[in-house]
């Protein structure tokens, strides 16, 4: 099979990549916030307020001005302009292999979400689980090589594969989702909408209902996929992340809210920072 630059699957690959491209540096601040409450370890009394988007929001903007942001967005280039090209070529290619004849059904469409994004996660993976600790705040890496050197050297070659099954529960279940929500109300969609010149709007629509709607879905995966990448020598395995998990949300200590973000014992309120 011959690729030139006009085959189809080179031009889902180059459109994946750009808008690949245009949402990494649109949405990386919501990401880096995500990445940051996922992996902070406080427990609360019942009725005790927790740490929100807004606090580490206002906390990064302190501690780390505005462009700390978008620490960890040379990382998710690295990541999503191939990996979402990738994703797209992937899902053109099985999408003409096997459905060259007619329009996938629902479940049709889930499956080829969830394969293509599949093969897009495991190729991205040790890019990914890079970009999770920029993110994080607590790796000081210089750069994506540099990081990517640092880990072999130090902890395994292995390591830029942990949270490949959290990943993978993330990723396919998601992109199956996806697909098949988008795909189905677009095609619920009245014709005198889908063919007039609020079309994009529809869509735009359309995909947004989907995204929240199979983020809802997969967000305990995605939140057991940040823990055992940031902390892989603490958690090992799935279940070890899940059991922390449990662990800390009945726990009893008050966390303190101040700038540091850092959970305290009731007896060490003033040991993280000045209250």
């Amino acid at each position: 099979m011959e690729f030139s630059p006009a085959h189809p699957a080179v031009k889902a690959f180059m459109c994946g990549s750009l808008s690949g491209t245009c949402s990494t540096l649109l949405f990386q601040p919501l990401d880096l916030v995500k990445t940051r409450l996922q992996t902070l370890q406080s427990g609360v009394q019942p009725g005790s307020g927790r740490v929100g988007m807004v606090t580490v929001f206002v906390s990064v903007l302190r501690t780390e001005k505005l462009l700390g942001l978008w620490r960890g967005v040379s990382p998710s280039f690295v990541r999503c302009i191939p990996g979402v090209g990738i994703y797209f070529s992937t899902y053109f290619t099985l999408k003409q292999r096997f459905f060259a004849d007619g329009a996938p059904g629902p479940l049709q469409a889930a499956l080829l979400g969830a394969g293509a994004r599949c093969v897009a996660g495991v190729c991205m993976l040790p890019v990914t689980v890079i970009k999770t600790r920029f993110e994080s705040g607590r790796y000081k890496y210089s750069s994506v090589f540099g990081a990517l050197q640092c880990v072999c050297r130090t902890e395994g070659a292995k390591t830029l594969f942990s949270g490949l099954t959290a990943t993978l529960l993330r990723d396919a279940p998601f992109s199956g989702l996806y697909v098949m929500i988008y795909s189905q109300t677009k095609y619920t969609l009245p014709r005198e909408i889908s063919q007039s010149s609020y079309a994009p709007l529809a869509n735009f629509s359309c995909g947004v209902l989907a995204g929240i709607l199979a983020s809802i879905v997969t967000q305990p995966a995605d939140v057991v996929k940040t823990h055992i990448q940031v902390s892989p020598d603490v958690f090992s395995r799935t279940s070890d992340v899940v059991q922390f998990i449990y662990k800390v949300s009945t726990n009893t200590s008050t966390t303190c809210r101040c700038r540091c973000l850092q959970p305290c014992r009731n007896n060490q309120i003033n040991s993280c920072c000045n209250v």
